[in-house]
């Protein structure tokens, strides 16, 4: 069978593309995973009837031939992402209208920016000339109007409007897509408004006029991007931007909105591991510090930090190495002597691998330790220019697995950072 999932914390984009792959994929499994927004929730316990989906650890793996994800292009984003990122399925088929560096190798993708998921999924069926039932108009339109703001966002375009149309003509209900778009506010969203406009700190950046804050929070609260909508309007910024850090919780959630076309939010949220769309992102972090947070925030938008801050700013140099004919031995009293997990591997100043501690598992007798590194060594490494950012060295990092990047320039490597060096960066090394 086919299975579609999408993404942690499930809008209506999200939910509405689910439902419409398995109209596109005919037996699909609609599978969700367990945090919802709280009105696909609210809408979710009124349709489930309707459209009928289950929880994604529910769903036995070993009958998924493919794998249908919708409006993410990472794995990290879906529940259980690392496990479906190992499973060997038959194909990996991707829409999503979040243009930029994803990891999901799909074998088919339909990527493209438009406003909305659901707009890319409507366009296939006009082309098959489908027939939708007016439920299914009206969710596929409550996804369309979330993500464009009503057509509003200015990320929204031309085929946007005509999905919109082709949905209105389909009979979707307007009263029951206000109904549900219509944003929870009780009086733990006033209180954490009131806060923001207290704490605010407004600043002019670039030309463009930038309010952020830092909130603590005690306990959950729902509809924190409808706050931050607010707290934007209210302080008439061009772009505004909440950390609300947990008192209980080691992490702070990152919420972003923008009116202005050339403040793009989601590449400020992709530097700092989270997403979105170019006038609304957010991200989780786990560890970090809130002023460290906002003071990264201001640096990506003064500069969009690749710029401002590169690799050969926070890499290590010069390089210990050793070459591919050493003992092994010999660099297992290296790696000790240096407090070391690793090192790069040069040939006559060229890089023909890398030798970590992971790779003297491999040893299975005391005699291999007199082999020579070549042996064991890890080829083909992977590395990164000095030119570019610590967040793509992170991630990097994370796709691969790996510990450490040696720095290269001009065939020869000249630095080397590691997975430490990218995250003391990021939280631990700018000022209060």
């Amino acid at each position: 069978m086919d299975l579609v999932t999408t993404h942690r914390n499930t809008d209506f984009d999200a939910l509405a593309s689910v439902v419409a792959a398995t109209l596109l994929y005919d037996g699909a499994v609609a599978a969700l995973p367990k945090s919802l927004n709280p009105n696909v929730k609210a809408f979710l316990s009124i349709h489930k009837d309707v459209f009928r989906t289950q929880r994604l650890i529910n769903v036995d793996m070993a009958a998924v031939e493919r794998l249908v994800v919708v409006d993410t292009n990472r794995w990290e984003r879906l529940e259980k992402g690392a496990d479906l990122r190992k499973k060997k399925f038959a194909g990996v088929l991707l829409w999503d209208h979040h243009p930029g560096a994803g990891d999901i190798d799909a074998k088919w993708s339909c990527v493209e920016p438009v406003g909305a998921t659901i707009t890319l999924m409507v366009r296939q069926m006009k082309q098959r000339k489908m027939v939708v039932t007016p439920m299914h108009a009206t969710l596929f339109l409550c996804g369309l109007y979330e993500d464009t703001g009503s057509l509003m966002f200015p990320a929204t375009r031309a085929e946007d409007a005509a999905a919109a149309a082709w949905l209105l003509d389909r009979k979707a209900d307007l009263g029951i897509v206000a109904s549900f778009l219509r944003p929870a506010y009780g009086e733990k969203q006033k209180d954490v408004l009131f806060q923001m406009l207290k704490k605010s700190k407004r600043m002019r950046v670039n030309g463009h006029h930038i309010s952020l804050c830092r909130i603590a929070l005690s306990g959950h609260v729902d509809s924190l991007a409808v706050v931050v909508s607010m707290y934007r309007e209210i302080m008439n910024s061009d772009a505004a931007f909440g950390i609300f850090h947990s008192r209980d919780k080691d992490r702070c959630i990152v919420i972003g909105r923008s009116s202005a076309e050339m403040l793009d939010i989601r590449s400020i949220m992709q530097a700092i591991g989270g997403g979105g769309h170019p006038g609304a992102g957010s991200a989780l972090l786990k560890g970090a510090r809130p002023a460290a947070v906002e003071s990264l925030i201001v640096d990506l938008l003064k500069g969009n930090r690749q710029s401002s801050v590169q690799i050969s700013d926070i890499m290590s140099f010069p390089v210990l190495s050793v070459a591919p004919d050493l003992p092994m031995a010999e660099v297992a009293l290296m790696l000790r002597k240096n407090g070391c997990t690793g090192l790069p591997v040069l040939d006559d100043g060229r890089l023909v691998g890398v030798l970590s501690r992971r790779d003297f598992r491999k040893i299975r007798k005391e005699s291999q330790l007199k082999s020579p590194v070549k042996a064991f060594m890890s080829r083909n490494p992977v590395t990164i220019a000095p030119g570019n950012s610590p967040h793509q060295a992170a991630r990097l990092m994370v796709r691969h697995d790996i510990g450490r990047l040696p720095v290269v320039e001009n065939d020869r490597v000249i630095g080397i950072v590691t997975r430490s060096d990218a995250m003391l960066y990021f939280y631990d090394q700018l000022p209060d």
